[in-house]
């Protein structure tokens, strides 16, 4: 066949092919105009996107730890970068140098501008999870993918910290690899970085999220720690899931699993383990025998922390205009990380975390008075130990727990008991109520009081010991418990000898109940003056609020004052009868004074205002208390009047 017929048969396909695609036109223009493209194509090989080079062609990154200094990299340059978009295997993506924008990430703080290149990367874009990827020229490693340009770019533009800087995190002093590593501070800290970003033209330079992990967690919980993170980091969750060392709280460092680290792995750091799991994802920039460096950013920015740090799988990675991530399943454990630093977190082979432990036993009553079948689950976790952020995954822990019930509705209630266990002190209780019916969901009400009691503890200026554990147990009530006190009156006569026995009737009515009577003998004291007395019926947060008087002096509570008062706060299901004396009250560090002398009292108003020191004219003293049938609401006084003639 001769040439000129060659030319003529391809013009009829190429001209048979555009037929078909205007065919095609006159039901959908778009099918047509993609057809017609193709069609062209094919008579110019050389502009298929296929036909790119990929980068590089060894099968994983350099091994040779050279570096590759900041001020010889410049515009146009060619570089490699290695991150995982399936399984665990890294993958190369070409990278070219943009330029460098001097002081990007602050005074002294450069990054690098790049454009990725390549199928994967010109598909999904700068992606979450990417972050850490490192970044050679030749073999020799010049940074990490750490920051991102805005949303819905059409290019894959990001940005990288120089090795240079995080080679300073790696230098960080550190002690043996096979210690516990403990936290560093017992105040609170800054908290996780803001996701803001910087803005560079008009767009927003910010790092690249590290994909959070929340598994076997209900949605509601996910939005509860989503409220509680917004504006930081760690606000986005991701899809994922625990791997199979993951899920034990007691799992040791593999080394097995370290062996099959390399530069440009995933690596996760948890936040909580065990029957739930919240990790966090970035990628291996630079490892050695004892250590590795992540991520080019912060993720919690802590400075020195205590988190384990595990293998991750990545499942596959979504490509998003909006937010294209990688979906995890973590793995088994390798090590700590200890140091969260502006240009990278820095993790250690072999290490174990310091965690708190945190056990919850829930129990379905049945029908709700202790008879008839019920469930019994159990929940162990541990949670990091960081001021930052403990609070917020207790809390978060707590809801997923009461919410993980088949017998939760809209009438059941829960009542949260446990403790507390801190080093040096004896175990403190925990006893709160969350009822159905009130303004809040029952399951949130308890656990933000449960969270409350935690935080007066854990993040208590004062404190010295360390967390120990906690332990809770959680009774699942399906009706509503709230009771309010609708009368109080005495059933003897008022006029009173001290030491008489005198009787109480209150009247009380539980939800959508007829009212009943509740009767409460009380022995009245044999040192009562002669005069009149007030009698308090009160549920138990008027009875606490009556002993625990306001101060003097706005200073925070130290630990001791706060362990007093919890301790001997009361219990919400009872009725409690108090008497009133017209004597002198005195709370100091926690404990209540009652019937000071006059001379006393005098001697601790000039100090009131410059101590932890409340002083009230008149006595709170529990007498007696009954049970309520649920969780009581309201107060009544009486009088009564003490004749002489009894009591010593």
């Amino acid at each position: 066949m001769s040439p000129k017929e060659t030319r003529l048969i391809e013009t009829k396909f190429v001209l048979a092919s555009l037929s078909l695609a205007l065919g095609f036109a006159a039901m959908n223009p778009l099918c047509a105009q993609s057809l017609a493209a193709a069609a062209v194509s094919e008579t110019r090989p050389e502009t298929r996107p296929e036909t790119r080079p990929e980068a590089g062609t060894a099968s994983s990154p350099p091994a040779s730890g050279e570096v590759f200094p900041l001020s010889q990299v410049k515009r146009g340059m060619k570089a490699t970068a290695w991150t995982v978009f399936s399984g665990s295997k890294p993958e190369p993506m070409e990278v070219e140098i943009l330029g460098i924008l001097r002081g990007a990430r602050g005074p002294g703080q450069d990054m690098i501008l790049v454009q990725l290149h390549g199928a994967k990367p010109e598909f999904t874009g700068v992606v979450e999870g990417m972050s850490g990827s490192p970044v050679y020229i030749g073999d020799k490693l010049m940074g990490s993918l750490s920051y991102r340009i805005g949303q819905f770019s059409k290019d894959p533009i990001a940005g990288i910290t120089p090795i240079e800087q995080m080679m300073e995190v790696r230098d960080l002093p550190m002690g043996g690899t096979n210690e516990k590593v403990q936290t560093a501070a017992l105040g609170s800290g800054p908290g996780p970085i803001s996701s803001t970003g910087l803005p560079v033209d008009g767009m927003n330079l910010q790092a690249i999220e590290t994909p959070l992990i929340m598994s076997g967690f209900r949605p509601e919980a996910i939005q509860l720690w989503q409220k509680q993170m917004a504006g930081t980091s760690l606000e986005t969750v991701a899809a994922g899931g625990m791997g199979g060392g993951s899920s034990d709280p007691d799992t040791k460092p593999s080394a097995e699993a370290r062996a099959t680290l390399m530069p440009g792995s995933a690596i996760s750091e948890q936040l909580v383990r065990g029957d739930v799991e919240i990790a966090a994802t970035c990628t291996i920039t630079y490892i050695d025998p004892k250590q590795l460096l992540a991520c080019g950013h912060p993720v919690l920015q802590s400075g020195p922390l205590s988190t384990p740090m595990t293998t991750a799988e990545v499942v596959t990675t979504l490509a998003s205009p909006l937010n294209a991530f990688k979906i995890i399943n973590t793995g088994a454990t390798v090590g700590a990380f200890t140091e969260d630093r502006e240009s990278g977190i820095r993790g250690v082979l072999g290490a174990e975390a310091h965690m708190i432990p945190m056990h919850i036993t829930v129990d379905g009553s049945g029908d709700g008075t202790g008879g008839g079948p019920g469930t019994h689950r159990k929940l162990n976790v541990e949670i990091l130990d960081l001021p930052a952020l403990t609070s917020q995954a207790v809390l978060v822990v707590l809801y997923n727990a009461l919410l993980q019930t088949n017998e939760s509705t809209a009438d059941t209630s829960y009542h949260v008991t446990g403790s507390i266990d801190l080093a040096n002190y004896p175990a403190v209780p925990l006893d709160v109520w969350g009822l159905s019916g009130d303004q809040m969901p029952a399951p949130m009400e308890a656990a933000l009081l449960a969270g409350n009691r935690f935080n007066q503890l854990y993040l208590n200026g004062t404190r010295q010991g360390a967390l120990r554990q906690i332990n809770l147990h959680v009774e699942t009530v399906p009706r509503h418990l709230q009771v309010e006190l609708v009368s109080a009156r005495l059933t003897s006569d008022s006029f009173v000898h001290a030491g008489d026995t005198i009787v109480v009737e209150a009247t009380v009515r539980s939800w959508q109940q007829p009212p009943r009577n509740v009767r409460i003998p009380v022995q009245l004291p044999a040192r009562l003056p002669v005069g009149n007395v007030r009698v308090l019926i009160s549920d138990a947060t008027t009875l606490d609020r009556t002993m625990d008087q306001p101060k003097g002096s706005n200073r925070p509570l130290d630990l001791e004052t706060v362990l007093a008062q919890q301790s001997r706060q009361h219990s919400a299901d009872r009725i409690y009868v108090s008497l009133l004396s017209p004597e002198a009250q005195a709370g100091v560090a926690g404990q209540v004074l009652t019937g000071l002398p006059l001379s006393m009292a005098n001697a601790l108003e000039p100090v009131r205002t410059t101590q932890e020191i409340s002083l009230n004219g008149e006595s709170a003293e529990l007498a007696a208390d009954a049970p309520a049938g649920g969780v009581l609401s309201g107060f009544q006084i009486l009088n009564v009047y003490v004749q002489p003639g009894g009591g010593l």
